[in-house]
């Protein structure tokens, strides 16, 4: 499973989620059995070659039809801000759909 996250850092302990517009950088996660197996930053989208399962966006603003339109499930982190918590959310399931 591989999440995306616009963040406004490349260093993985202090970034936080940031509106896309805003962002510095993508967080690109993989996940295996439920944990994180690697963190890789792109300063562009366009740089990430692998599969993204989904895009986790910082509130029902974002404009995310793009990732839709590719298949990306988009989802909302309305109180989360680092990758951990986010993470974290993402597993159990507490993130927000985007709603249509």
């Amino acid at each position: 499973m591989t999440i995306l996250i616009p963040v406004n850092d490349t260093n993985r302990d202090e970034c936080i989620i940031s509106s896309i517009e805003e962002n510095k950088s993508w967080a690109f996660i993989k996940l295996e059995e439920g944990k994180i197996a690697s963190i890789e930053f792109y300063n562009r989208r366009e740089e990430i070659t692998e599969w993204i399962d989904a895009v986790v966006v910082i509130n029902e603003l974002e404009y995310v039809w793009p990732f839709m339109d590719e298949g990306i499930i988009a989802l909302i982190a309305p109180t989360q801000k680092s990758i951990d918590e986010i993470v974290e959310a993402f597993l159990f399931k507490d993130l927000h759909d985007f709603t249509v």
